[in-house]
């Protein structure tokens, strides 16, 4: 058996009752399994809410988890979304202490990163950076020389590739 820490995202899709976000939580809580992040947000069906789930484990915590989650009254799907076969994104906004002299380099860091700088002020700007977590990491590694004020990240938002594995209700 391989003891060996990983990640993994799982996606959910339950339904959208009030509570079930923190039905889930409390599950991971109760069992003291760690959540790396976690998004949830309605579909295109409005009786139902998908939520991606990043949590770590070796392989046996990993796959207690997936099956006690899948037994959860709300829980209508459950699957792994492997890196291969998905595609993740995050949301990032990134508020930069910049006065004048600094502004144009921040600017130039975000450019390359296509970065949007979505409010700006005397002292600050902010910017908004969507991608994958290496990206917002790199972005992120770059700005070390500039004092960040405040950070917000949403957490990984997935979907798996194609139409194979698409759930319907």
């Amino acid at each position: 058996m391989d003891r060996a820490m990983q990640k993994k995202v799982f996606q959910l899709l339950v339904d959208n009752t009030s509570g079930v976000l923190s039905r889930i939580s409390g599950l991971f809580s109760r069992r003291g399994y760690n959540i790396e992040s976690i998004t949830a947000g309605v579909t295109a069906d409005p009786r139902f809410t998908r939520i991606t789930i990043v949590t770590s484990g070796d392989d046996e915590i990993l796959d207690q988890i997936e099956k006690q989650v899948a037994k959860l009254v709300d829980v209508r799907d459950i699957k792994e979304l492997k890196p291969e076969n998905s595609v993740y994104r995050e949301l990032a906004m990134i508020k930069v202490k910049a006065g004048e002299n600094e502004r144009q380099g921040v600017i130039a860091v975000a450019d390359i990163f296509r970065a949007k700088i979505i409010d700006v002020a005397k002292e600050s700007l902010i910017i908004e950076l969507t991608g994958n977590q290496d990206k917002i990491e790199a972005f992120m590694s770059l700005l070390s020389g500039y004092e960040i004020l405040e950070l917000a990240r949403t957490g990984i938002a997935g979907l798996g590739r194609g139409i194979e594995n698409v759930t319907y209700l």
